[in-house]
């Protein structure tokens, strides 16, 4: 049986709460915990859980738990499942309207500054600073960096070769490398160095991204490799986001 007309499209079902409206806002710019939240939009932890779980419900908010501190959790917005919702309610009113992609970024007239950091520096920030390099290499200048740095992981440099970009000669660096650099953006992958992350000069838009740290898992490179699909995702998402941000302007 067709759908009534008058039958809501899932997406406004479940962002036209406003509540659950500014959660997806909040969690669309980074990861968050309830408490995060809870802040962020002056509610009542009860009331934003509740809502959480809702969209948690509906497979819209992902929530994995915090590796500083397992009694926490990250919540995380699923956008390419807001994607496809947000193509299924235009195309609702619309076949006109659908949309496959979003749309493409506007060209930068300078280089966006990206610092990516986790604790070691030797799987994952390393990852998404050679993912972002090789999407963008005129419109971004990507770095990373460590709390506790350590060699780079064999497997992380195994799984970005067979995605055609090689990080072999990559170096880890401490966080205090760059104490005094100028960034656009400061990313933290690992919900440990977010706990210890300094302010940088020039106040960066800082974001969490909870990823786990492949080292830790039991299957090697396939660990790696999920991370590698992970930030990809994510990266996709974010140069949207440094599309519409000014860069500051480079050093001669």
């Amino acid at each position: 049986m067709a759908a009534s007309p008058r039958t809501l499209p899932p997406l406004l079902d479940l962002a036209g709460h406003p509540l659950r409206w500014g959660i997806l806002r909040e969690l669309a710019h980074g990861d968050l915990r309830v408490r995060e939240l809870t802040a962020l939009l002056d509610e009542r932890q009860s009331l934003v859980s509740y809502h959480l779980g809702r969209l948690r419900s509906d497979g819209l908010v992902k929530t994995r738990r915090s590796s500083f501190d397992g009694r926490d959790s990250y919540y995380r917005a699923d956008l390419v499942r807001w994607q496809e919702l947000f193509s299924q309610a235009a195309a609702a009113l619309h076949p006109a309207l659908r949309f496959d992609t979003p749309p493409a970024p506007r060209p930068a007239t300078t280089r966006a500054r990206v610092l990516f950091l986790c604790t070691g520096n030797s799987g994952r920030s390393q990852m998404a600073e050679a993912l972002l390099r090789d999407v963008a290499p005129d419109r971004i200048a990507a770095f990373s960096a460590g709390s506790r740095p350590k060699p780079v992981h064999p497997d992380a440099i195994r799984v970005m070769g067979k995605r055609g970009i090689d990080i072999g000669a990559a170096q880890s660096k401490h966080l205090s490398v760059f104490a005094a650099e100028r960034f656009d953006h400061v990313i933290t992958l690992c919900d440990r160095v977010r706990e210890v992350c300094p302010d940088f000069p020039g106040h960066p838009d800082a974001v969490h991204w909870s990823v786990p740290d492949p080292a830790g898992e039991p299957d090697g490179s396939a660990a790696f490799a999920r991370v590698a699909d992970e930030l990809t995702e994510r990266i996709g998402f974010f140069l949207h986001v440094l599309a519409l941000r000014p860069a500051t302007p480079e050093r001669n």
